[in-house]
């Protein structure tokens, strides 16, 4: 494996896998306070096992998701896309530190684009719906 693709993956593992990870296992801590924490202490006790890993799926793709746009908003993976006309789009430059944000955000890219479930956390900040 070339070195340069080497330092790919180790930044990848890291900086997205893992990184998602922790804050998975943080939201999953019985003194997390966040909505998502909150979801899924309540979702643990009242639902089957199935039910919770339903419940819990589309916040640990999300919390993913975002990693990797958090990581491509701070330069530490610098990617460039090419988009089907064969134009080059320096993700972290065009994104301007903000990838993550229109990804995650309420009426942001999940809510544009997905078809699948998510929960929206701060709908009734931005005046938006969960789905």
């Amino acid at each position: 494996m070339l070195p340069e693709l080497e330092q790919f993956a180790k930044m990848l593992v890291e900086r997205v896998r893992d990184a998602s990870i922790q804050s998975n296992d943080m939201a999953l801590r019985s003194t997390a306070v966040s909505p998502i924490a909150k979801r899924w202490a309540k979702a643990a006790t009242e639902q089957r096992p199935f039910d919770f890993a339903h419940t819990v799926i589309p916040d640990v793709v999300d919390e993913t998701v975002f990693a990797l746009l958090q990581a491509i908003d701070e330069g530490l993976l610098r990617i460039t896309w090419t988009a089907p006309d064969g134009k080059l789009v320096n993700l972290t430059a065009q994104g301007k530190g903000e990838l993550s944000g229109w990804y995650i955000g309420s009426g942001g890219w999940r809510a544009m684009f997905s078809k699948e479930r998510f929960v929206d956390d701060f709908a009734d900040l931005a005046g938006g719906s969960a789905t």
